[in-house]
């Protein structure tokens, strides 16, 4: 994903009323990353279901509703929520949720009756929480990630989640997240590897009388890898893939998907605040702003490769300037490409719209943070 072509697009005509950080959404460019997206998919929108925890705007999956989408995933109760609200068709909570998670989950289903909600599940004793609800199951597979779900190899017992489920099974759920370090050749690999092991199970649950609709692998770093191995499309249910990121782009999905046409859709807008030392700048987009779960540099500085992030405080980001580099001024914005932009959405409440350089709204982040724990 290149953050160099069209950089001027990212620039804002007037800044000066900005308080930042501010989180910064270029529409046009999330329309071109969603259209970019199904274009990849040949042309057939049914067999994306994107991961809105990068989305998290009530805007954002109207966007994605406009070009087609219909059937997305997520990972908490205020995005299975948000997107209920938005409109979409169908969604699954791609978590395993217990106790009082799984009870709200039910009251969102029944508030929702025109949307398809599921849940997943890992063992018998999970279906219980869905018993007499208006909710659809997935059993979820191990990939290999060892995060949740069941390892394919124990067939017999994904067998027999499958048959107590009954009529309420709608498929399986395989999210192979953790492939990216590798070569995109690699990658192709060592997924498609999973997605053998994947089709033995299927191929046995079905020779057993289980019947099922829908099959999910692969976020962003795997979907190439899942849009390139031909048994996904010659099944009797549909294989569909749920990349999120791609919407809004990040240092790394860019490493992840180099020279497949995605542009950087998300900013985070920075203000320089102080000159500590001669060599070194700070801004103010600290780990509250930048997300610095996936390590540091936390992001990199558009159209400064001279200006290098060090590890951020909670509300500072110094920054290195290299020698001979010319050094922006206090009150100076900086415009930083994070290094994953989910999390970093998650910590702001707005956003704003920027369309060729003017300021044109200001959007909540709609399924930022949870619900009230009690209601």
């Amino acid at each position: 994903m290149s953050d160099d072509i069209h950089r001027d697009i990212h620039r804002i005509d007037d800044t000066s009323r900005i308080l930042t950080p501010a989180l910064v959404l270029y529409p046009e460019i999330i329309d071109a990353n969603i259209a970019n997206t199904i274009r990849l998919l040949g042309g057939d929108v049914n067999r994306w279901r994107p991961h809105v925890k990068t989305s998290k705007l009530g805007w954002t999956v109207r966007r994605l509703l406009e070009h087609g989408v219909r059937a997305v995933k997520c990972s908490t109760t205020l995005e299975l929520l948000t997107a209920c609200e938005a409109g979409v068709g169908d969604a699954l909570l791609a978590y395993p949720v217990v106790n009082a998670n799984a009870t709200r989950v039910r009251a969102i289903a029944a508030q929702f009756p025109g949307v398809r909600v599921s849940a997943l599940v890992e063992n018998v004793g999970q279906l219980s929480a869905w018993a007499d609800a208006a909710v659809g199951i997935f059993i979820d597979v191990n990939s290999g990630m060892n995060r949740t779900g069941i390892d394919p190899a124990r067939a017999e017992e994904v067998l027999r989640v499958a048959r107590a489920a009954g009529a309420r099974l709608r498929g399986l759920h395989f999210y192979d997240g953790h492939l990216g370090d590798e070569s995109m050749v690699e990658r192709t690999v060592i997924a498609h590897e999973g997605y053998d092991r994947l089709m033995e199970l299927v191929a046995f649950l079905e020779s057993s009388g289980v019947s099922l609709e829908e099959v999910i692998t692969s976020g962003t770093p795997a979907f190439p890898c899942a849009m390139a191995y031909q048994p996904f499309r010659q099944g009797q249910w549909v294989h569909r893939v749920s990349p999120g990121t791609v919407v809004y782009g990040d240092c790394t999905s860019s490493h992840e998907l180099p020279d497949m046409g995605y542009r950087t859709a998300v900013l985070v807008l920075a203000t320089v605040v102080s000159h500590p030392r001669p060599g070194r700048i700070t801004c103010d987009a600290g780990h509250k702003a930048v997300s610095a779960d996936a390590g540091v540099p936390t992001c990199r500085v558009l159209g400064r490769p001279d200006l290098e992030p060090q590890s951020p405080n909670e509300e500072h980001l110094p920054i290195t300037v290299k020698e001979g580099a010319p050094v922006p001024a206090i009150g100076d914005t900086l415009y930083l490409l994070p290094r994953h932009v989910c999390p970093t959405v998650n910590n702001f409440d707005h956003a704003v719209l920027v369309v060729r350089g003017r300021v044109e709204g200001v959007e909540r982040v709609t399924a930022r943070g949870r619900e009230a724990p009690l209601s």
